[in-house]
């Protein structure tokens, strides 16, 4: 399932490094697609050494290299969000709803701390504090893409107060949060692979 889910959503984040970069040029440093595209190339060779059977043990790799290939912010709020999730998981190979719930609360948990970012502030949090609630509230996988999408797009009209969008105060209102794309990309994928799983 980790492997799976990985490996799709650095598919995804590769196909769409030109849009996510696009929207970085608007609002921070302009590298959010190439920096998180070149750590995910990265998971991706990792993931042929690491035995798909282990989740933890998958997901952990995935964080030593976010945090270590991935600059600018975003490395190191995937990799501690990450490495809790990883920690979470364990090694059983069978996941279960409430189990994977409880690693991505961690790994919210590690981002706001790490970051010091709460909801509403137009960061990567804007979408993971919802898609976390609506899976402790018992959402279906479908219901969580409509979710997260919904909250992906509700950053346009949010007006930036963390990193370095914050400097362009009202003007940062109007456009994506590329952080929250690339973290709509993480759950819509996570949804994809559970559902197809279920």
């Amino acid at each position: 399932m980790a492997a799976e889910w990985l490996k799709r959503f650095a598919e995804t984040v590769e196909k769409n490094k030109e849009e996510l970069t696009k929207l970085d040029q608007a609002v921070g440093d302009g590298d959010h697609g190439i920096n998180m595209n070149r750590g995910l190339q990265e998971v991706l060779r990792k993931m042929e050494e690491v035995p798909a059977d282990s989740p933890g043990g998958v997901v952990k790799a995935a964080a030593m290299i976010c945090i270590s290939k991935v600059g600018g912010a975003s490395g190191p709020l995937y990799g501690s969000a990450l490495m809790k999730i990883a920690s979470a998981l364990g090694d059983e190979e069978d996941v279960e709803g409430k189990q994977l719930t409880k690693a991505l609360r961690d790994g919210v948990d590690a981002i706001k701390k790490r970051g010091r970012a709460e909801e509403g502030e137009k960061t990567m949090v804007d979408v993971w504090e919802p898609a976390v609630q609506a899976l402790e509230q018992g959402s279906s996988w479908q219901e969580l893409t409509e979710i997260v999408k919904k909250a992906r797009d509700n950053t346009i009209d949010m007006k930036a107060t963390k990193g370095r969008a914050a400097y362009l105060g009202d003007r940062s209102i109007g456009h994506l949060d590329p952080g929250a794309v690339s973290s709509s990309y993480f759950f819509l994928e996570l949804a994809c692979v559970m559902e197809e799983s279920s």
